[in-house]
């Protein structure tokens, strides 16, 4: 009998490191730990104690998913001065297969293993034909995304950077939003205002445009954003802004089978996004107002799906 091999995954964000262990393709019940990132020197140390605490020796595989450009095999973190390579992987875990994935892409390999309960849907679609192409948008610490192809030599998930190219500009309003950002940052990209610092920037934008500039954090932004007052103005802007941007890529990309929104963010705002604007936003271009009514709009509500997708990357033979 064929022993199923046992692999460690991890999903490295900006802020923090999530940890587990997978038999092949699932998650070992009980297995996932996270840890702050601040609180670290690299992902090695992370790795070294998260074996040492399980009782664990040499892994089989292992297979982090970075929020960062991955280029010949090395991460470079966006928002965390920490760089990956598989020398260091292998170092800490002992892996004879090892594999650095981006993290949209690692969202994008976990399309399929998801439970139904784990995705909420935001704006119906068409039934997606078998094979259709679908896209992950990733908005957390930072915003990126993924498209996901199925070829006849398996699943294919190319990565991106399009969180730094130039945020979506439909008004006035936004393009004082844009000069804003420049102000102070050099240059008024789609992170700057899609992500967890970007609903902080908003906050300050909408306060600065009534007259006495203000500052909160995303969390304090997101308890607020019930009542009336600059929360629900900062939120209901990072929504259309969302939209629009989301609509973009729609529209570069053709994913048939559906748009699937993941991190915190992302869920923080679930509740929120069918009655603030998000499918408006989203349809609203023009003569291709209706075309976009072909694609369905999910958020993917599992915290641990990348860490899925690494582990389904592992056992396919990390190919794709």
């Amino acid at each position: 009998m064929t022993k199923t091999p046992l692999n460690l995954v991890a999903d490295i964000g900006g802020t923090n490191t999530r940890v587990a262990l997978a038999d092949g393709k699932v998650l070992r019940t009980g297995s996932i730990r996270r840890f702050r990132n601040a609180e670290f020197a690299g992902l090695e140390t992370i790795l070294r104690r998260y074996l040492t605490e399980a009782g664990v020796g040499d892994c089989d595989g292992a297979c982090v998913a970075a929020a960062g450009p991955v280029r010949g095999g090395v991460a470079q973190m966006t928002n965390l001065d920490w760089i990956i390579d598989g020398e260091a992987l292998a170092r800490a875990t002992g892996a004879g297969t090892v594999a650095i994935l981006n993290d949209l892409q690692a969202q994008g390999h976990a399309l399929g293993h998801i439970a139904d309960e784990n995705l909420r849907l935001v704006v119906a679609g068409p039934a997606a034909a078998a094979g259709s192409a679908r896209l992950v948008i990733g908005v957390g610490t930072g915003f990126n995304a993924a498209p996901v192809h199925e070829t006849p030599w398996g699943r294919v998930v190319a990565a991106s950077e399009c969180g730094h190219v130039n945020l979506p500009i439909r008004t006035e309003a936004d393009l004082r939003l844009a000069h804003f950002v420049e102000s102070a940052h050099g240059f008024p990209g789609v992170e700057d205002v899609i992500s967890g610092r970007g609903l902080e920037r908003l906050y300050a934008f909408v306060t600065a445009e009534a007259g006495a500039q203000r500052e909160a954090t995303a969390a304090e932004i997101v308890a607020g954003i019930a009542a009336p007052g600059p929360a629900r103005q900062a939120a209901g802007l990072m929504i259309r802004l969302l939209g629009a941007e989301a609509g973009n890529l729609a529209l570069i990309h053709l994913p048939f089978g559906g748009i699937y929104l993941c991190g915190g963010v992302a869920r923080a705002l679930a509740p929120h996004l069918a009655t603030m604007g998000f499918a408006e936003a989203f349809r609203d271009k023009g003569r291709f107002a209706g075309f976009m009514q072909n694609f369905a709009v999910l958020v993917i509500t599992d915290d641990y799906a990348a860490l899925t997708g690494s582990a389904v990357y592992l056992a396919g033979g990390a190919k794709g």
